[in-house]
């Protein structure tokens, strides 16, 4: 099984981009912070590229920004490529099957990559309600037919609009 879960933050903002065939891509880095901190007393970071593809890519350009908490879930892949060198190159990635949102707008993280920051609406006054008055009164509950429990029982499904047997 090659399934990687990760969660951290983006280094950068994402960019996508697309492919000659015009199927869109986004390739980013995923900053994870180790679980225990080293012998200095400090946590390490790990920098791990992941690639997205198609829906998953619009939606990172969209709504993450640099910075953003991000859930990542995927496969490794190994590839090589020859450079502009000539000389072949490596490249262990993940490859995104989802994302999801970690931070929330109430955070004060904005989704959108290119939104300028967003200012707290001014608040309104609240206003009071008049004391005499009284909370409106649900609707009453809806009563179940005694007779349909009866009709759930019953074998015939001679009046049903479909063939129950689906033949």
């Amino acid at each position: 099984m090659n399934k990687v879960i990760l969660l951290g933050r983006l280094t950068k903002d994402p960019e996508v981009k697309q492919t000659p065939s015009n199927i869109a891509y986004c390739s980013f880095t995923v900053a994870c912070d180790r679980r225990f901190k080293n012998q200095n007393g400090e946590r390490q970071t790990d920098f791990i590229s992941c690639v997205a593809w198609r829906q998953q890519a619009t939606l990172l350009g969209s709504y993450f920004h640099k910075g953003s908490r991000i859930s990542v879930v995927g496969s490794l892949q190994s590839r090589s490529y020859d450079d502009q060198n000539g000389q072949k190159r490596y490249v262990t990635e993940v490859v995104v099957d989802e994302i999801e949102f970690v931070d929330t707008k109430a955070d004060g993280q904005g989704y959108s990559s290119n939104a300028a920051p967003q200012q707290a609406p001014a608040q309104a006054p609240v206003q009071q309600a008049p004391a005499q008055q009284a909370a409106p009164t649900p609707p009453p509950a809806q009563q179940i037919d005694p007779g349909f429990e009866a009709s759930m029982d019953s074998d015939d499904t001679s009046s049903l609009p479909f063939d129950v047997l689906g033949f």
